[in-house]
């Protein structure tokens, strides 16, 4: 017999907008399971491998905004979620966690598939919430309630993220035949947020701040596209009064933008020129290495802007953090400030420098990853959506500055294992194209993420294949050393032509600049199935070409 604290769970999942579930087969999840898969308002995939299934429903709720319900069996299947829980927490992304468990007088017990599942997750979880075991008095009942609302009021709020719920379940765990299950309405404990607004007293108070500060430098971190925040940037921007700078995932990069600064901030012959007084940052983390430490070596003020929630001091100067919304710090600004043409006018300069030269030295380059990635992006449909895998993949588009597309890339934990995975997620919202941008390694690490029977006509995967981990050659210390290629770069000669025949995907090859030519030709037409472009490279090139095209975009700073 199926409990009905169970069956309510799932109503009220449905209740506060959990839409989606992604289900890993088990048998002691198997009452969640079948709660989820006869709820008529909930949507729910069977992925079998628990790592891939989380990194799935991460990418679902990362578009969705809203959380995604994850459902395993206990012992090591609940850690296999873990990467993608961690991902999620940093990323800010929410996820229902629930994982099936042995009741807690069997745990130590050398009992089959029994782990220590509770506060599994430690701290990269908003918080972790053990179900009862038994519902004989009603303030058992009463209590599964309130946890249930307590633990998607917490993931949703901000800032949003996982949350764990811990079943202890005993058998029987199916039902009887014939046995109905009742969705009925359970009580909703609904909270209503606020948004922080800036009071007229912090308004004269920051204003009178502002006046100490003439040249002041805007940080997007990572986000997701915002059609309000960018017009509020670009206002500043184009008339003088901020620079604002732009890596490819803070999804805010313009003709008004500097995006290109990954060539030239590092420099420091030209460093002294661009020192702010004040850096005003919003959203999450950056990519560029060479901003960020450029940034840590100012002697700015930095102020951080977001609703809540605690912030870090990247840069080591934080003085101020400001509770209330980007879009309405920026429209304060946008009000308050005076421009500064001269300083605004050093960096875009640069930037438009960089950009011609880049342009002519990619013409000039031989066949690579870099060129190779740059032709890629030019054939995107502007309405696509890319995933970028971590290490070079995410580094190279963020290299080629100004994109339209919307760009999405795993920057919390900033791991290769979830890219397929949460690429596949993605494809599952959404029926614009999905193009995956990853390397070899993290492609071949996650391959299990196509390991299900849905259907993702719309994605496209385009796979870096250099046959090694190739950012460790652009990298001083393991680039210097003799075992560099066997425990750094850890060589491998697979592709990615048996996966495409075992999966059903449509393959195109390409090594050479007409080869590709010709793939992507065929890359983005309509398909019942995904498309995968493997670009074959040697890493070695690879690393003596992006070194030649940045010596000669910097013979022109």
């Amino acid at each position: 017999m199926i409990i009905q604290p169970i069956i309510d769970l799932v109503s009220l999942c449905a209740q506060k907008g959990i839409k989606n579930a992604i289900l890993s087969p088990g048998s002691r999840c198997a009452p969640i399971t079948l709660a989820f898969a006869r709820h008529p308002e909930i949507k729910c995939r069977t992925v079998s491998d628990e790592r891939t299934a989380a990194f799935i429903a991460l990418g679902m709720a990362q578009q969705l905004e809203k959380p995604v319900a994850l459902v395993c069996t206990s012992g090591s299947a609940a850690y296999n979620y873990a990467p993608a829980v961690a991902e999620a927490y940093f990323q800010q992304i929410p996820l229902l966690v629930i994982t099936a468990d042995r009741p807690a007088e069997w745990i130590d017990q050398w009992d089959g598939q029994t782990i220590r599942q509770s506060q599994i997750y430690g701290n990269h979880v908003k918080g972790s919430f053990d179900f009862p075991d038994e519902f004989s008095h009603k303030d058992k009942v009463w209590h599964a309630q309130r946890m249930v609302n307590e633990a998607i009021n917490l993931a949703n709020q901000y800032p949003a993220g996982p949350v764990h719920l811990n079943i202890p379940l005993r058998e029987p765990f199916y039902p009887e035949v014939g046995e109905q299950f009742e969705f009925k309405a359970v009580k909703n404990i609904e909270i209503f947020s606020t948004e922080s607004m800036i009071s007229s007293t912090q308004e004269t108070q920051l204003e009178e701040k502002l006046k100490s500060f003439q040249k002041i430098l805007i940080i997007p971190g990572q986000q997701r596209p915002n059609a309000e925040i960018q017009e509020s940037i670009d206002l500043l921007a184009s008339s003088g009064k901020a620079v604002v700078v732009t890596d490819t995932i803070s999804n805010l990069q313009s003709a008004h933008t500097i995006s290109f600064h990954d060539h030239f901030i590092g420099h420091t012959s030209i460093q002294q020129q661009l020192q702010p007084d004040l850096i005003i940052s919003f959203g999450k983390s950056i990519i560029s290495k060479s901003l960020k430490l450029f940034l840590r070596n100012t002697q700015a003020a930095h102020w951080h802007i977001q609703n809540a929630g605690y912030s870090p001091d990247t840069y080591q100067s934080l003085t101020n953090f400001i509770h209330t919304a980007p879009k309405n710090f920026l429209e304060f600004l946008n009000l308050k400030l005076s421009e500064n043409r001269a300083y605004f006018n050093r960096w875009k300069s640069l930037d438009d420098m960089v950009k011609e030269n880049l342009s002519n030295a990619l013409d000039k380059a031989n066949f690579g990853e870099y060129k190779a990635i740059s032709k890629v992006l030019k054939a995107t449909p502007d309405h696509a959506k890319i995933h970028l895998a971590n290490s070079m993949s995410v580094r190279y588009v963020n290299f080629l500055g100004l994109r339209n597309q919307e760009i999405i890339c795993n920057r919390g934990t900033s791991g290769i294992d979830g890219s397929n995975s949460t690429a596949v997620g993605c494809a599952f919202t959404t029926k614009s194209p999905v193009t995956l941008i990853t390397g070899d390694m993290a492609f071949f690490y996650d391959r299990n993420a196509f390991w299900h029977n849905y259907a993702m006509p719309n994605l496209r995967i385009v796979i870096l294949n250099n046959h090694a981990g190739g950012i460790f050659r652009l990298i001083d210390g393991p680039a210097k050393q003799p075992e560099l290629e066997e425990f750094f770069e850890t060589n491998q000669a697979l592709t990615a032509a048996n996966l495409a025949k075992d999966f059903g995907f449509e393959y195109i090859t390409a090594h050479d600049d007409e080869s590709l030519e010709i793939g992507l030709n065929e890359f983005y037409n309509e398909s019942i199935n995904p498309k995968i472009l493997e670009i074959t490279t040697e890493s070695p090139k690879n690393a003596e070409i992006l070194k030649k095209i940045k010596e000669m975009v910097a013979t022109s700073l």
